[in-house]
């Protein structure tokens, strides 16, 4: 009989307990040690002859090369199969080489995950251009699963005003916004961003009266740097929109940065457990489970949990 199990970089120990328990499996932390100079010894639990990976790959370069050891030392413990679980799926923005001489981050790394594991589970993968996440990785299965089905649960079970519109702060982020709002049942729109730099955006709308005095939720894959939201919570609170909220797949942006958003208006910021971060509210483990039983021999399959 094939045995399966799970283990997790260290960042992820309490997500990982809650997608063991849905999964019926046992759980493994691997083991990090960081060298003085930088290098990292990796130590792994046994293999089973299929093992779920499950690493956040925010703050990513040491990850990836712990991920790299990790492999090698669970193929050469017997693993056969190895399944990347990473909820946020690093370096996925660049696609293309804008300038001469710039690497493409997304190939890169595709290929590089696409020669150390079987199949690739993630997240509201930051994807521009790539139509198909099975084309960053070569010779393997990938899944790129949406946040919004736990989202969409999480606000309709906490109880959200029916006036809501819900705000993408751009155009790439139409796709989940509207479908947050057919969700729910509630208006929406996407604002216009102009980029100026890095930490530099504006942002309009091109119905100034749709919020004015109702609530808005503001809706996004990835927050890193904050600019974004907060110009968009400034132009939401100038409309005249009687409060704004914020929910996020991925939660990059550091701690030190919640005041800002408070000091924009932002009422509260709520974020999936996809990376580990103070505003975490919404956990994946249901959605991930869903994904990943078909890995589970029919005879180890668990009762769904509630």
């Amino acid at each position: 009989m094939s045995t399966i199990a799970l283990q997790t970089l260290p960042d992820g120990r309490d997500a990982t307990k809650r997608l063991a328990a849905r999964l019926g499996l046992s759980g493994a932390e691997i083991a990090v040690h960081h060298f003085p100079d930088g290098e990292l010894r990796v130590t792994v639990a046994p293999a089973a002859d299929t093992t779920l990976l499950y690493a956040p790959l925010d703050q990513p370069n040491d990850k990836l090369i712990a991920l790299l050891f990790a492999a090698e030392a669970l193929r050469r413990d017997g693993a056969k199969r190895l399944v990347l679980v990473a909820p946020y799926l690093c370096y996925m923005r660049q696609d293309a080489a804008f300038h001469a001489g710039e690497a493409i981050s997304q190939r890169a790394v595709g290929s590089l995950l696409a020669r150390i594991v079987d199949r690739i589970v993630t997240v509201d993968a930051h994807l521009h251009r790539t139509a198909d996440i099975r084309s960053v990785f070569p010779g393997i299965d990938a899944e790129n699963l949406s946040a919004m089905p736990a989202i969409a649960n999480a606000l309709a079970t906490g109880g959200i005003d029916p006036t809501t519109v819900v705000i993408g702060p751009d155009m790439e982020s139409e796709p989940w916004v509207s479908d947050i709002a057919r969700r729910l049942r509630l208006q929406h729109t996407v604002a216009r961003k102009t980029r100026h730099g890095d930490r530099s955006v504006s942002v309009d709308f091109a119905d100034p009266g749709l919020l004015s005095g109702r609530p808005a939720l503001l809706v996004d894959d990835i927050v890193s740097s904050g600019t974004t939201l907060i110009a968009a919570a400034r132009a939401l609170a100038a409309m005249g929109a009687t409060a704004v909220d914020a929910v996020v797949t991925h939660a990059l942006f550091p701690p030190a940065l919640i005041p800002a958003f408070t000091e924009a208006g932002i009422r509260s910021i709520r974020s999936t457990d996809s990376v580990p971060h103070p505003t975490n509210a919404i956990a994946l483990d249901e959605s991930l489970a869903a994904a990943l039983r078909s890995e589970l021999p029919t005879t180890q399959l668990p009762e769904t949990i509630p």
